[in-house]
């Protein structure tokens, strides 16, 4: 009787044979990194539950009611607002021709290059009462002071939550956009069949299908919302982060301040578990045949126009008005491009955003190719803990942070002038190191997201080839894997460079003394009403914001425009 050889058993992760080789060190790596990027978010934590005076009482008793209501309200009509500006923008330019319809598709991904700090400087200045709108009301009318008309109060919540989604609804619309194009054009064929009318084919089609996408851009937006201090602080309202440094900056209590980050961070966390409790149930699956493209339908000349204004209202609020503002201002004032703070601040953004990014991909790389070479769990288990530094605020990071830095800073000078009668001054917080390092917690998970999804599309056959040849890890990793991922490492490198720039909270928190990049230059200047030496910063932020947006338009809606033009 013969026997049969058994059957060699399948790697039930493709990344089983790289394992074989080892790879302790990487797995230690990947292990060390992900301490590194969690530490500020278990400091916050700490300091929460052991202050030195505990405030909490007093908190509760007195502004957090008040904080946190503002922050739930200015999040909920974020989100709504955002959901309502993109999903019509994205249900139009999917489902229509319509006059400019080419031209918007990529128009109305443009406010993303726009800070919203920067939007609600220009909102104020165009409505307020020396504003052009009002002073033109007041000559065409007669009007003499403002008791003789009504006109909305412009520093508000309401006028936050307008700025806000005119500022974020591009990742609705770039979400929703993409899962409209990835819908068969068949289900709303068969609608029209049944004389289903354009709006019955968007509430009973569109809007099912598109649901887990309007629900996660919903959820960005909202989180986005409560993490911002820029907006909230020029109007004056009062949310959990402008808290924070009412807190930290006014009152010298460290603890306080972390103990409303914890408030903070549990509501970020409660966001994003309404996000995947809102997609629970949730299937949707293609035919495994090609899909039929969308045959987008002719809109009459009235209707088209009607369209047309309807998409270019977002980009208008979201991109012209405040670039349209600044812009006017700098080319008024001439000089504000010669201040030598300027090239200083201009210096500062670009070594410590280029230094973050830098360090923030290395990182990455060493934690995802670690986690991948891991014979152990652990580095796969915490691969996704680490993402969480992308949804903590600046200032919930910015305390985490600097209250341990600045202790081992004391610590390393009082060491240092022991030895040597030197003093060093303090070499972490003194310089631009805590801001390296909170814009490293902080967009990580885009460097790590990227290098993994790089990997993933790697063949397994290609490092295993590699091995066979003799070479090691990172070996392997220097000749196959870097080669091939040279376009994804690349784009990490811009997304996170772009987000330090416009990174605000944590740059104003973390910063050493008479020292600014181009972000809090534009902040200070503008909360001073002095837009004309703001409004330089503001345009090289802009600029920074505007690489990242085309790179995301090639991205994501390239090749869907070439699918289904």
């Amino acid at each position: 009787m013969t026997r049969t050889a058994p059957e060699p058993q399948r790697s039930r992760h493709p990344d089983h044979a790289l394992r074989q080789g080892g790879g302790r060190g990487w797995s230690l790596a990947a292990v060390l990194v992900a301490g590194l990027v969690l530490m500020p978010v278990l400091s916050v934590a700490w300091l929460a539950l052991n202050p030195t005076d505990n405030i909490w009482p007093h908190l509760l008793s007195t502004v957090m009611p008040r904080y946190f209501g503002n922050t739930v309200a200015l999040a909920l009509g974020t989100g709504l607002l955002a959901a309502a500006m993109g999903t019509g923008a994205a249900w139009l330019v999917s489902m229509y021709d319509f006059p400019g319809r080419g031209v918007l598709q990529w128009l109305l991904l443009l406010p993303l290059a726009v800070p919203a700090y920067i939007g609600a400087y220009a909102l104020a200045d165009f409505l307020d009462y020396s504003g052009p709108v009002q002073i033109a009301l007041r000559g065409w009318f007669g009007w003499e002071t403002a008791r003789d008309y009504w006109f909305p109060r412009i520093r508000s919540i309401e006028a936050a939550i307008v700025v806000l989604a005119a500022a974020l609804y591009p990742y609705v619309y770039l979400l929703t956009r993409a899962a409209l194009h990835e819908q068969s054009g068949s289900a709303y064929e068969v609608a029209r069949a049944l004389g289903t009318g354009p709006w019955g084919l968007f509430a009973r089609v569109g809007l099912p299908l598109a649901r887990p996408a309007i629900v996660a851009g919903s959820a960005i937006a909202m989180m986005e919302a409560v993490a911002d201090y820029g907006v909230v602080s020029y109007f004056g309202v009062q949310t959990l982060n402008t808290g924070i440094f009412t807190t930290w900056l006014e009152r010298r209590n460290a603890g306080g301040a972390a103990q409303i980050a914890c408030a903070m961070l549990a509501l970020i966390m409660a966001l994003a578990l309404w996000e995947r409790f809102a997609r629970r149930r949730a299937r949707y699956h293609q035919s495994a045949r090609q899909p039929r493209p969308i045959q987008r339908q002719r809109l009459r000349l009235l209707p088209g126009l009607a369209a047309m204004l309807a998409c270019a209202l977002p980009f208008a609020m979201g991109f012209v008005l405040p670039v349209g503002v600044i812009a006017t201002y700098a080319a008024s004032y001439p000089q504000g491009w010669l201040s030598p703070g300027l090239a200083r601040a201009a210096w500062h953004t670009v070594s410590l955003g280029g230094v973050a990014a830098v360090l923030t991909v290395v990182l990455a790389l060493i934690m995802v190719y670690g986690a991948r070479l891991s014979g152990s769990a652990l580095p796969r288990l915490l691969m996704p803990v680490t993402t969480i530094g992308y949804a903590a605020p600046g200032a919930v990071l910015a305390v985490g942070l600097l209250i341990p830095l600045a202790g081992l800073d004391h610590r390393v000078a009082d060491g240092w002038l022991a030895l040597t009668g030197t003093d060093p001054g303090l070499i972490l917080t003194g310089t631009g190191t805590a801001i390296v390092l909170a814009y490293l917690v902080r967009f990580f998970a885009i460097g790590q997201g990227a290098i993994d999804a790089a990997f993933t599309r790697v063949p397994p056959s290609l490092p295993m080839a590699a091995r066979s040849l003799g070479r090691a890890n990172a070996g392997v990793l220097r000749a196959v894997y870097l080669p091939m991922m040279r376009g994804s490492v690349g784009a990490a490198l811009l997304l996170v460079f772009v987000d330090c720039v416009k990174e605000l909270p944590a740059t104003l928190l973390l910063r050493p003394f008479n020292f600014e990049t181009l972000a809090t230059r534009t902040h200070e200047r503008a909360s001073l009403e002095d837009l004309g030496n703001a409004a330089p910063a503001a345009l090289l932020v802009v600029a920074v914001g505007l690489l990242a947006v085309a790179l995301l338009a090639r991205t994501n809606l390239g090749g869907a425009g070439r699918r289904h033009a």
